[in-house]
């Protein structure tokens, strides 16, 4: 039976489409995918880890309360550390999460209070964003958190790295700098198509209190900025 000529039509454009889309993330995944490596954890990898703590001024970020940036123009926070609450902004959306008791989490659009079914909708998104969004500032100083493993990676230019494995499996694998400052990290989570890809750290910023955070990360072909960052 001879396909009529608008399914050919139809069926041409979605090869047309996918194809080169299908090529191009084989390609990536040959040149990128990487098996996660095994490392020994111990006193050597702790001692990794805090060596990039002091690199970042660990101790100026336990003193700071307050943080305040934007992620990739698209969202803006306000943290109080010390209280854990964080105002999320989006679009005309404001939700102020509070992290110790979501139920007392409220939602607001251009000011007006958003209860129900709707409000837990955007309470969930903004908590979502958050945890996203935040991981991407502060994760180094993340690796000494409860439920968090670190190993020490022996790399192929045999310098050193740290694999550090958190309570829900993701794994990020951070390159340093000769002063102990990360430079980036190989990711193996459960929201990275490509195991292994690799992300940057770099553009470092003093913040006001002396802790010093990142302002931009490139995976692949895609840059996210962090902007309008303010530490008190």
């Amino acid at each position: 039976m001879k396909l009529k000529k608008p399914i050919k039509i139809i069926l041409g454009v979605v090869v047309f489409l996918t194809l080169p889309t299908l090529l191009l993330f084989g390609f990536l995944y040959y040149k990128h995918h990487q098996d996660i490596p095994e490392g020994v954890q111990g006193k050597a990898a702790d001692n990794l880890a805090t060596k990039m703590l002091v690199a970042l001024n660990y101790e100026a970020y336990q003193n700071t309360d307050y943080l305040e940036w934007t992620f990739k123009k698209r969202r803006h926070y306000k943290w109080e550390k010390t209280k854990s609450i964080c105002e999320v902004f989006w679009k005309d959306y404001k939700i102020k999460l509070d992290l110790n008791d979501h139920s007392e989490s409220k939602a607001y659009v251009h000011g007006f209070t958003i209860e129900g079914e709707m409000g837990e909708e955007l309470i969930a998104k903004g908590q979502s964003y958050f945890k996203e969004d935040i991981f991407w500032l502060i994760a180094p100083f993340t690796v000494f958190d409860e439920g968090v493993t670190r190993q020490l990676v022996t790399l192929e230019n045999n310098k050193k790295g740290l694999l550090v494995t958190y309570d829900n499996n993701a794994s990020y694998l951070w390159h340093f700098d000769d002063s102990g400052k990360p430079k980036g990290f190989n990711m193996w989570d459960s929201k990275t198509p490509i195991d292994g890809l690799e992300a940057s750290w770099n553009n470092w910023q003093v913040a006001e209190t002396g802790v010093k955070l990142p302002t931009f990360h490139k995976v692949l072909f895609f840059g996210s900025e962090i902007s309008h960052i303010k530490a008190d």
